[in-house]
């Protein structure tokens, strides 16, 4: 058995600068596609179902944003009663949220929001609800090169307060607190799910311990909110995440907080 030290995934050096960067990237896409170097809206949604950006194209809420830079993703832009933000579709897992997190801080968004999707571990959460990622579990393999090995990581963005204030207006029980993000669903076993409801965390995704050592090691501002719509001990319907015109308010709601912490910050850097 391997000493720890000597596995591959924790046998990095998270200060060493990247040999491969987002921005080369998208100069590459902007060269090959004739694209202009445009900023992307201030604040972006990365939408890990796809469900509601689907939903937002159809009914003419969201349209193609041309000069996105990236091979592996389009993104769209959507007018929140008057709040311009970015949606880019099925960012799932940990490693993809990160790659599209990195190229939209490099193309200049200053917010960056995972919408996703999670299972319930906390047995007095309702279902569905949405859950405010405070920290994470860190039982990923992303954050390890981007922070050294430890438990678990915070939200690095002081944006909590303004989620919890302006998502119950969505009709949803809104609860804030920790999550475990696993790069593998299919192996969240009865030990797992037991350990960590003992531990007080509230339910199980896929991107934002990822998300947040990304923000922590790039002084990026991100935020996760999770929609809570299954649990291996719900008897009801799983995977309910509402209806369309709940997807639409809860984006309304994250644009509405999102404005108000971006004008902090813009109020902040003009003193």
């Amino acid at each position: 058995m391997p000493h720890p030290s000597h596995l591959p995934l924790l046998n990095h050096d998270p200060k060493s600068a990247s040999a491969f960067t987002p921005e080369s990237l998208m100069e590459s896409v902007r060269s090959l596609r004739g694209q202009p170097n445009a900023r992307v809206p201030a604040v972006c949604v990365l939408d890990f179902d796809g469900d509601l950006s689907d939903w937002l194209v159809a009914q003419g809420h969201a349209q193609r944003f041309e000069p996105w830079p990236c091979f592996h993703t389009n993104m769209h832009s959507v007018d929140c009663n008057g709040i311009q933000i970015g949606i880019v579709a099925r960012t799932i897992g940990g490693p993809y949220a990160v790659l599209v997190a990195e190229q939209l801080y490099a193309a200049g968004a200053r917010l960056i929001v995972g919408l996703t999707s999670a299972g319930r571990i906390a047995q007095e959460l309702p279902l569905p609800c949405l859950v405010i990622a405070t920290s994470a579990i860190r039982d990923e393999g992303t954050s390890c090169h981007y922070l050294p090995p430890e438990r678990d990581v915070n939200c690095p963005t002081t944006i909590l307060e303004d989620l919890q204030r302006e998502l119950p207006s969505t009709g949803w029980a809104v609860q804030a607190g920790q999550v475990w993000t696993t790069d593998a669903p299919y192996r969240e076993t009865e030990a797992d799910l037991r350990q960590w409801a003992a531990e007080g965390v509230l339910a199980v995704e896929m991107q934002a311990a990822s998300l947040f050592a990304f923000g922590t090691a790039r002084c990026a501002n991100v935020a996760v909110v999770a929609m809570v719509s299954n649990a291996v001990d719900h008897p009801g319907d799983q995977f309910n995440t509402g209806t369309e015109e709940d997807g639409w308010r809860i984006l309304q709601s994250i644009a509405r907080a999102a404005d108000a912490f971006v004008r902090r910050l813009t109020n902040q850097s003009s003193e």
